[in-house]
């Protein structure tokens, strides 16, 4: 496979320069046998083609040159103009065909699209949330997404957070990764060390219907586990009252539901459910060396439940 395109299996946590921190660190997962679900990035390199194929790379350096920080509009309409330029930039035609014959192998009518910088999620700077991500991605939309997170290298939020963090002559490139999409019956997240509390013997986990992007974006309030990591003893439980949930609308791309209201104050996990994902989120604490940030889902497939991790990081609130 090219330097343009890297296979989760060809990735490991030393290739942020090509797959940003997301996709290394998916890829590392899943050379440890972490249950991942299978993907492919579309490389940091590329997208410098890209830019550089198109004659954009001056354009965009020209349009970044202009802001004035102290003006918001300033801002925002340099990363207006920088979005319409890679929009209405021809995709190269040996790209096109390169990712969507790696497309065709996941065999996945659905995928999650992502973005994930070069300069991702170290111990004091995290891009979560700076860049875009498009759930329920079909194979109509696949490259109009792939521009799309490119171009969220320039959203107003991401152009300012990276001039504060003082990166605004560092080398920032965007990779975008592709991953078969998990229906996800019930997700969340897991913090590895009890972010309040910092105990580094705690660990916690949150969780709700549906799909993580509605805890992720805070748009709803999650159970919450606490869990002793050396016994494995549930020390806490909070069940949420969930009200509603994002699923995947039959055409692609999500919507929110209503939920039963038999169902709304039940747990969302069990015990035993809690225990196994503990084991899995420990592991990768354990593989790292340092605490992280877990983004999981679990499905339900032939009656039996399945757990995958969609992303780590580290936790940079410590």
């Amino acid at each position: 496979m090219s330097e343009l395109i890297k296979n989760f299996t060809e990735l490991n946590k030393n290739s942020t320069h090509l797959a940003g921190g997301k996709g290394a660190s998916l890829g590392e997962m899943t050379q440890t046998g972490i249950p991942v679900p299978p993907g492919f990035v579309v490389t940091a390199k590329t997208f410098d083609c890209f830019l550089a194929e198109t004659d954009l790379t001056q354009e965009v350096e020209a349009q970044l040159d202009k802001v004035n920080y102290d003006d918001v509009a300033s801002v925002e309409k340099a990363s207006a103009t920088i979005a319409d330029l890679i929009h209405d930039a021809k995709f190269p035609e040996d790209l096109e065909i390169e990712i969507m014959e790696e497309f065709k192998k996941l065999d996945a009518e659905f995928v999650a699209v992502r973005s994930s910088a070069t300069a991702e999620d170290s111990s004091t700077a995290s891009w979560a949330g700076e860049l875009e991500s498009y759930l329920n991605t079909d194979k109509n939309h696949l490259l109009g997404n792939v521009k799309r997170c490119w171009a969220s290298l320039f959203t107003p939020r991401a152009i300012v957070y990276r001039m504060e963090k003082g990166m605004r002559e560092t080398k920032v490139s965007v990779a975008v990764v592709i991953q078969a999409m998990v229906q996800s019956d019930i997700s969340g997240i897991c913090f590895t060390v009890h972010p309040v509390t910092k105990d580094k013997n705690q660990m916690i986990i949150e969780a709700g219907y549906g799909l993580g992007e509605a805890i992720v974006s805070g748009q709803i309030t999650p159970d919450s586990y606490v869990i002793h990591k050396d016994n494995l003893e549930i020390i806490d439980i909070n069940i949420a009252d969930q009200w509603r949930k994002i699923i995947r609308k039959a055409e692609g791309g999500n919507h929110w539901v209503e939920i039963d209201p038999a169902d709304r104050e039940k747990q969302k996990l069990s015990g035993e459910q809690i225990i196994e994902l503990t084991k899995i989120c420990a592991n990768i604490e354990k593989h790292y060396g340092f605490p992280c940030d877990i983004e999981w889902a679990m499905t339900k497939k032939l009656n039996q439940w399945e757990f995958y991790v969609v992303q780590s990081r580290p936790i940079t609130t410590l």
